[in-house]
């Protein structure tokens, strides 16, 4: 259903990919927009139990686009350095395929919101439970479910790590 990978020799392996997932901050997350065009968000997320949330206001493009179509991407940069002398860029990046859907169910958005915040705020409690009371009710909890995931690095970095 996903297609392999062109130049396999730069494919990350699994457990690398879900590395990055667990430690990045932020991400693209690419769905169908209006009038069938793409429509790429950079989104803070947390990636819990091989699915990825991030939390957006009640209404808006996002939202309107996976109530229209539910499939959709997620692509993270990890690694960006440019070589000019070599023409190249020295990169790592993960991108995830999958469902998305909108959370209705308030326990199960109080749920993913406090895991969330904890991603990014984890000494701060009581903090993430002030700010979900104040906007809890102006928000909503999308979830992606990984179907595919793939990871790539450039080939220098293969090439560095092969003979360390």
């Amino acid at each position: 259903m996903f297609r392999e990978m062109r130049r396999k020799n730069q494919l990350l392996e699994q457990k690398e990919a879900l590395k990055i997932l667990e430690t990045s901050t932020s991400g693209v997350l690419s769905l169908l927009g209006d009038n069938g065009y793409p429509y790429g968000v950079p989104l803070s997320f947390v990636y819990y139990e091989n699915k990825i949330y991030f939390h957006c206001a009640k209404e808006g493009h996002k939202l309107d686009a996976i109530k229209n179509y539910d499939k959709a991407s997620f692509c993270i940069i990890e690694k960006d350095d440019v070589s000019p002398k070599e023409f190249t860029t020295h990169f790592r990046s993960i991108i995830a395929f999958g469902k998305v859907r909108i959370i209705e169910d308030t326990a199960e958005m109080l749920k993913y919101i406090k895991i969330l915040g904890k991603k990014y705020a984890p000494d701060d409690i009581k903090g993430i439970e002030d700010e979900i009371k104040k906007d809890f009710s102006r928000m909503k909890m999308i979830e992606f479910d990984i179907e595919h995931l793939t990871g790539k690095e450039a080939i220098e970095l293969v090439r560095k790590r092969k003979s360390n």
